[in-house]
Parts: C-alpha cells; structure tokens; sequence
C-alpha cells in the first residue's frame, strides 16, 4: 500500500522507494557526486566517460549508497546546455553505472534528458527545479517506481537565481513550494514513498537564508518525506570560513552532521569516505539521527 504524507512530522517512510531499490532510511545515505561537466563549481572538468566511471566507481568503494550523475552545471550563473549536449555526456556514464546494480539517480531539470536516463534504468530522478519545466511531472508520474528528489531553488533558472534572493520567512516559503510540488505529484498518481525533498541550499539564498535553513530545517519535517541535504563544499561555508572551494572539507562535514541532526536523511556529497567516517563516529557517539 503507498505511503501517504505523514501527520507525525518525526515519522518519516523507513524507506525511500527508488526505482529497482527499496532505500532503508535507517541511517544516513550518502549520494556521491558524479559531475560530467567542464564548469561544475567543484570538481567540474571531467568531461570523458571514463574518468567519471573511474570516479563513480571510487565513490561506491569509498561508501557511496546513491550515484547522482549530472551533465550540465547548475552553479549560480551557470548557462544552460542543449539536451543533445547534456545526454552525449551522461548517458555512457550512466549505462555503466546501471550496470553496477546501486541505485542511479540523474541530475538533470529537462524532461528529455530524465527520460532517456529513465529508459537506461536510472533509478531517481533529481531535479534543482522540482519538475516545473513542461512535461517532468509526466515522465516522472509515467514511470511505475522512480525516486524523485524535488528541490527548492528561487526563480527559474540557475543563471539568475541569485541576482537578489528575498524572503518573508525563508523556511515557510520553501515548505510551502515543496508541499505544491508533492501535491502536483499526488494528484498524477505518484506515491509519496517515491518522493524526497531538498531546501536547495545556495540556490536563490543569501548565507543568511542558508543557514536559517539549517538552523530550522527540522521544520521540513512536517512535509512527512526524507529530507536530502546538499551543503558540501558550498558558497556559503566558504563565506563562513574563508575558504576556498578546495579547503572546505571540514566546514562540509560539520554542516553534514548538523543537517542529520536536524533530520537529513539522504547527503548529496563530494567526500563519500571522509563523509561515511564522520558519520560512523556520530553514530557510535548515539547522537540524533
């Protein structure tokens, strides 16, 4: 029987349907970061098929529960590329990873792309728009089993989104997005037990609203669904700690382990190992979540 929305906003789904995988939630999950693109604001330059196979490879061997396979950049000011270009560059990674029997999940905001991904048998779809480009929520709601990770970014483009990022009350805002955006999905018939959500931290927020997310992101709890927390390596720690993109592993962890204790279920991450020690600790220790 599909799970429904929670009315406990602390009993979350003990699991995340994804595609070929049922997700136990009992722990952290940790979903590696697998950029297919020259201009990613991180790792981006890894253009050939082989080297994001060879890394994806490593994630999972480092403790990678989920791959997320993207080919287009999404960081602030970032161009869009055509479809033909993003799926020339994901779908031989994605053919591989399929083929590792672990859960796939596709980074994309085009509906094309998420099919043809889908087709491959990609198991999550994973989108910085929530399915608002026409025909996303249809391909997801065609799809029997697929996980979706809806996030909340401001405006509608990666490009512009943080040109002047404004908010009455940032957490409200963003549940309010994310509960239109589950109900969208509802009412195509897509099972809640498929859905996640995500705050989008760094997109259309100031350091303030990001940390303000943080701070309350307990609150998102309320939606009933997983919550999938994005902080590693972002602007915003940089901001904090003066840092740059490559000196910000400790800030990543810290705000990881404050995102689970605030009740994060799924990490999007660049460091899996360092990632997966941090928390084996936490977990050791009994601390929340």
């Amino acid at each position: 029987m599909p799970a429904e929305l929670s009315d406990d906003p602390h009993r979350i789904a003990p699991f995340w349907q994804a595609g070929r995988f049922r997700l136990a939630l009992g722990r952290p999950l940790l979903m590696g970061i697998v950029n297919v693109t020259p201009d990613s604001f991180s790792d981006g330059g890894r253009t050939t098929a082989s080297a994001a196979i060879a890394h994806a490879e490593q994630l999972l061997k480092d403790g990678a529960d989920i791959l997320d396979i993207g080919g287009e950049s999404t960081r602030p000011g970032s161009e869009p590329v055509p479809a033909e270009l993003e799926l020339a560059r994901v779908l031989p990674v994605l053919r591989a990873a399929v083929a590792l029997e672990v859960p796939v999940s596709i980074d994309t905001l085009k509906p094309a792309v998420m099919q043809a991904a889908l087709d491959l048998g990609a198991d999550i779809v994973n989108d910085v728009q929530a399915l608002r480009q026409p025909g996303a929520l249809e391909v997801v709601a065609a799809h029997p089993s697929c996980g979706v990770c809806l996030m909340h970014m401001l405006g509608d483009s990666p490009k512009t989104m943080q040109a002047a990022p404004v908010y009455t009350d940032v957490i409200a805002e963003v549940r309010d997005f994310l509960r239109e955006r589950v109900a969208a999905l509802a009412a195509r018939g897509v099972a809640a037990e498929r859905l996640s959500v995500d705050p989008g931290i760094g997109f259309g927020k100031t350091v303030a609203h990001n940390l303000e997310l943080l701070a309350r992101q307990h609150e998102l709890l309320d939606l009933g669904l997983p919550i999938l927390a994005g902080w590693s390596r972002k602007s915003t720690l940089g901001s904090l700690c003066d840092r740059t993109v490559d000196q910000r592993l400790a800030a990543s962890l810290a705000a990881a382990l404050a995102a689970v204790q605030r009740g994060a279920r799924i990490l999007r991450v660049h460091d899996v190992r360092e990632t997966a020690d941090a928390l084996k600790v936490w977990a050791a220790a009994g601390l929340p979540g």
